[in-house]
């Protein structure tokens, strides 16, 4: 038990449904619906979609959505692919021709087209009892009247002014009088409403054709984007099956690429031969261990991540043991290895997660995202739709597996977790926070695993990341930790903003109750009833 003496939140516990989210009113229209007898996947879409409101720099309908789902709690689970495509006339070749090297993150190349619709829509029909209609209320009533910014979000907001002013349709919509809502104020989204009536009224359909699509290709077109209606009308997400590790009797499940789960369960099967809890959880020998996995498991990633139905992805050669030997072979516990030949980035990027588990103990781990704060920062003028900038994810690099390609996904930072012990759900959980992501699902299931934390300690718990060269590390690591770290070879700084924002419930199936963590980075918290 923490000590109440202390600044701190205390672990939520129910017994008949829980949610955790990074933001009051998403966690408030979660539990809502499980009180009106809606299950964990109706729950996870209305709040999902309450945080495209609430929260329009971290998520929205014009990004992406990747959930794992476990009915009842127990048996295999099932994984949802909602990330979209690059448009049809997008090529490597196209761009080298034009002397783009790389896309900007905010460039129209930069914008796949979004998943997260047909991916809410797909999860209702077949896992809800909800549609699309009665989930998106609440989020059109907060567009519509208005809510009250909270203070996390206002501060990101204001960090993105500058971004959000480049451009006339986004600085009209986001920026109400030329700024930045400030916590406490009052905040209308009335074309995102517009939209997400139709999306109610018409499913599906009146994202991807109709007003909508034609307000996103022609905003996209004029800009000299590729997207055509075509591009928006097939749009489709994918069931696929979740790959897995054991690590110390748990199996931990994670989307396959082209996601990135795949670096967490490297980094997770680089460390079982390492003693973690032999360390204390904030020392410099814990964090240097999970660090150098870190920075193996991301050069791999970098390597071989990509989309499957675009390339080969050796999935098995990459989390088997002889692999993770390999990698193991090459951390010194006493010095940081070389510069890797890429850095590990990108960084801090914006996302929600959120997790639900109801009273039958259906399990939905779920993440949305638009990438990069407000995405690509371009705005759908009639539609208030912000545009994800997924397509800074590809290589223009003729021969790479993540080469961008007509109708291909780029390699993907977002990732929901699972993990199942003696064929139930232990923790459904996640961290958000772009390339940190694999990062920190890591230090939470060691915080969990290795050191017995309960789920807020393993959230409230201190992080470092390696990026771009240098181990980035949050205030509550002591100077002391860095002055070791620093005598270990890490070239050590403090970093502007906190690592990620994490949610996860823990089923006791022994007792019949549920225990909430969320992460005191963010706005939200972990409510049951």
């Amino acid at each position: 038990m923490r000590d109440l003496q202390l600044p701190g939140r205390s672990v939520a516990h129910a017994v008949h449904g829980m949610a955790c989210t990074s933001h009051p009113l998403s966690t408030l229209a979660a539990v809502d619906v499980l009180r009106q007898g809606g299950n964990a996947v109706d729950a996870a879409v209305t709040a999902c979609a309450v945080q495209c409101v609430v929260e329009p720099m971290s998520t929205g309908i014009g990004g992406d959505c990747f959930a794992l789902l476990v009915p009842g709690g127990e048996g295999k689970p099932i994984g949802l692919n909602g990330s979209g495509w690059a448009p049809k006339g997008l090529t490597t070749d196209g761009l080298l021709e034009d002397g783009i090297a790389a896309i900007e993150k905010t460039s129209p190349h930069a914008v796949t087209v979004p998943g997260a619709i047909d991916a809410w829509a797909t999860l209702l029909r077949d896992h809800g009892t909800w549609d699309l209609e009665r989930a998106l209320r609440p989020a059109i009533g907060y567009a519509e009247e208005g809510w009250a910014v909270t203070p996390r979000v206002a501060h990101d907001w204001q960090r993105n002014l500058e971004k959000m002013s480049a451009e006339a349709s986004a600085r009209e919509q986001y920026l109400p009088g030329g700024r930045a809502p400030a916590a406490g104020e009052r905040m209308r989204l009335p074309n995102l409403a517009r939209t997400l009536r139709t999306i109610a009224r018409e499913g599906r359909d009146g994202f991807y054709k109709g007003w909508v699509a034609e307000d996103l290709v022609g905003y996209l077109a004029g800009m000299g984007g590729k997207h055509a209606a075509e591009d928006f009308a097939e749009q489709h997400c994918e069931y696929v099956e979740p790959i897995a590790t054991d690590y110390r009797g748990h199996t931990i499940f994670q989307i396959p690429p082209n996601g990135q789960g795949i670096t967490a369960l490297m980094m997770l099967n680089v460390l079982q031969g390492f003693d973690l809890a032999g360390h204390e959880p904030n020392s410099a020998e814990r964090l240097h261990l999970e660090t150098e996995a870190s920075r193996l498991a991301f050069q791999a990633r970098d390597q071989y991540v990509a989309d499957p139905r675009h390339a080969q992805v050796p999935v098995g050669k990459l989390l088997s043991r002889e692999f993770a030997d390999e990698l193991r072979l090459r951390i010194d516990p006493a010095r940081a290895q070389p510069p890797p030949e890429a850095a590990t980035g990108p960084g801090y990027r914006d996302t929600i997660y959120l997790t639900v588990v109801d009273k039958e103990r259906n399990t939905c781990s779920f993440i949305n995202s638009l990438y990069f704060a407000f995405g690509s920062g371009l705005v759908g003028p009639r539609s208030g739709v912000v545009l994800q900038n997924r397509g800074c994810g590809f290589r223009v690099e003729p021969g790479h597996p993540n080469t961008v390609a007509p109708r291909k996904r780029p390699l993907h930072t977002i990732i929901p977790g699972l993990c199942v012990k003696d064929g139930r759900v232990k923790y459904s959980y996640g961290v958000m926070g772009g390339g940190y992501q694999p990062v920190g699902h890591t230090h939470v299931l060691t915080n969990l695993i290795d050191y017995g934390m309960d789920v807020q300690e393993a959230l409230d718990s201190p992080r470092v990341f390696h990026m771009a060269g240098r181990l980035e590390v949050e205030r509550g690591i002591p100077d002391g930790t860095m002055d070791r770290l620093a005598a270990l070879g890490h070239e050590v700084g403090r970093p502007e903003m906190p690592w990620g924002g994490g949610q996860i419930i823990e089923i006791d199936w022994q007792n019949g109750t549920l225990a909430g963590g969320s992460d005191p980075r963010k706005d939200g918290l972990a409510l049951g009833y």
